[in-house]
């Protein structure tokens, strides 16, 4: 166990802190010993019960994020008197019921939502694994702790226990896509939860390609967008750990998004560029850059040969990943 699952949150009597396992990109596999959950666009989040009516909610990051989602204490009640880790995603659905990640952003920086936000843009707790009940589970395989899941009696809203299949991939694929839904993950049912690891045990299929990137400048909006961002400018790590650049994005940004960007990158602008290698001319000409403290997240086509992201296009920031969590993906195309 990493010390990171050794640790506890404040407070007598509470489990120890988790880090949540992570799934490797795959294809959907087909053979026997799978189970198939449809995966949800929202925000990964541990949660931890104390027993006493007490609730910590944590992100991938181990930042504490119960008081940005107050109607989610409703996990404490539900558990009773159990201590409980819960594994899932903060989730918020729109108006099909497919989980909306640009929907959620407006809740995601909101330290105290007032009843206003909390009404108009409300989340639900999609469970989909428990980690620890009055003692650890981590170690014992995934279809027994489903059936520990399944046997808490908590899937009543806002929290929602995911539901699985454990047969025909193929149907459930389809059933993802043809609802808007973001892709599918696939579990080995006979495996074991490794906290803070990346394993192959979870497979993730998504239907369109996302990756983290870190806002390392931005350039000036001109015309409808005068006195705004016009543009920022992306990096992400290599596999040498360096900070490279990775191109720009000017679309996929909502007015509010903007506004809040603007608030967020002036106080962190510098003279020097952050970026271990320089950049071509044309790219960095109107450049002002920002310390890579911000994290955001992209939808993309393709990357070319040389690292750059093909057609990307914003979807929003990501404050539940670290700076160093953003890898330069793989090319995938000239």
């Amino acid at each position: 166990m990493s010390p990171a699952a050794r640790r506890k949150p404040p407070g007598l009597g509470w489990p120890p802190v988790i880090e949540p396992m992570l799934a490797v990109p795959g294809e959907i596999p087909t053979s026997a010993g799978w189970a198939y959950e449809f995966k949800w666009d929202g925000v990964r989040t541990v949660a931890y019960t104390d027993g006493r009516g007490g609730i910590r909610l944590r992100s991938r990051n181990d930042l504490d994020v119960t008081a940005s989602y107050p109607e989610l204490g409703v996990v404490a009640d539900l558990v009773g008197r159990r201590r409980v880790v819960l594994d899932g995603e903060i989730v918020t659905f729109d108006r099909r019921g497919v989980s909306s990640f640009s929907a959620l952003q407006r809740r995601m920086h909101v330290i105290d939502p007032s009843p206003t936000l909390i009404s108009s843009t409300p989340v639900v707790y999609g469970v989909f694994d428990v980690l620890f009940l009055d003692e650890p589970l981590t170690a014992r395989p995934w279809h027994e702790r489903r059936a520990v899941l399944d046997d808490l009696g908590i899937d009543e809203l806002p929290v929602l226990v995911a539901p699985y299949f454990e047969r025909d991939p193929d149907a459930v694929m389809a059933t993802a896509r043809e609802r808007g839904l973001e892709g599918v993950v696939s579990k080995r049912v006979d495996a074991v939860y490794h906290p803070g690891r990346r394993s192959p045990a979870w497979l993730k299929t998504p239907f369109i390609q996302t990756t983290e990137v870190v806002i390392v400048g931005w350039k000036p909006g001109a015309g409808r967008r005068a006195g705004t961002i016009g543009s920022l400018t992306l990096g992400a790590y290599d596999e040498r750990k360096r900070l490279v650049y990775c191109g720009g994005v000017g679309t996929g940004f909502t007015e509010d998004m903007l506004a809040e960007l603007l608030d967020l990158v002036r106080p962190l602008e510098t003279d020097t560029s952050p970026l271990a290698q320089d950049i071509p001319t044309a790219d960095r000409r109107g450049v002002r850059w920002v310390r890579p403290k911000l994290v955001g997240e992209v939808v993309f086509r393709s990357v070319t040969p040389d690292g750059r992201l093909r057609h990307p296009a914003w979807r929003g920031l990501r404050p539940d990943r670290r700076p160093r969590e953003a890898h330069l993906p793989r090319p995938t195309g000239p």
